[in-house]
């Protein structure tokens, strides 16, 4: 069986959206940047500790597979994590703002025998926003819990002017790389 390493409704929809129903697993995975860790490691990192995590709730159950996951937004190599308040998520916005940013996502399948990880990085191009754009943004509270303030599938789609990479990525779980993952495991009973 397949379990998802995360309380993200966002990545359970997308698994979902490929034919996939996993179990879900609540891991508690400290998202701490290492001093001079590059954002790539980073995010390697966390995605590989979520499935780690989640794989010792499961470990004793036969042909368990655990999927981890962390998509960062990342501007001139800082890492903007996910805003604290809506002062952060304003000030990340503004910057975001005209300008293009990366979105690393990574995602890891483990199981007792084995363990695969892909990463999928994209390019996203903000419009220019002006000030009341981003303060009506921010007034909806889509941006909670949203890595770089802003969700790609909701309100914020009306700011992007290119997306070069990976969509679901930009949402919290690259797709295609996740399915090939989950081939490599053989589809898990061959059947996803």
């Amino acid at each position: 069986m397949i379990h998802l390493a995360s309380q993200s409704p966002r990545r359970l929809e997308l698994l979902r959206q490929i034919g996939v129903e996993p179990g879900v697993l609540d891991v508690d995975v400290p998202e701490l940047r290492l001093p001079g860790e590059a954002p790539a490691d980073y995010v390697n990192r966390v995605a590989r500790e979520k499935a780690g995590a989640g794989l010792l709730q499961v470990v004793a159950r036969p042909g368990a597979v655990v999927i981890g996951a962390d998509t960062e937004v990342v501007l001139d190599e800082e890492v903007f994590g996910k805003p604290a308040d809506q002062a952060a998520a304003t000030a990340m916005l503004a910057r975001l703002a005209g300008r293009t940013h990366r979105v690393i996502s990574t995602v890891w399948a483990v199981s007792a025998a084995r363990e695969l990880h892909a990463q999928s990085v994209s390019q996203v191009r903000f419009a220019a926003l002006d000030a009341a754009a981003i303060a009506g943004y921010v007034a909806t509270g889509e941006w909670r819990g949203k890595a770089g303030g802003y969700a790609i599938q909701g309100r914020a789609a009306a700011f992007i002017e290119h997306l070069e990479g990976s969509y679901s990525g930009v949402m919290g779980l690259p797709l295609c790389e996740t399915a090939g993952l989950l081939r490599a495991f053989g589809g898990v009973n061959g059947e996803w």
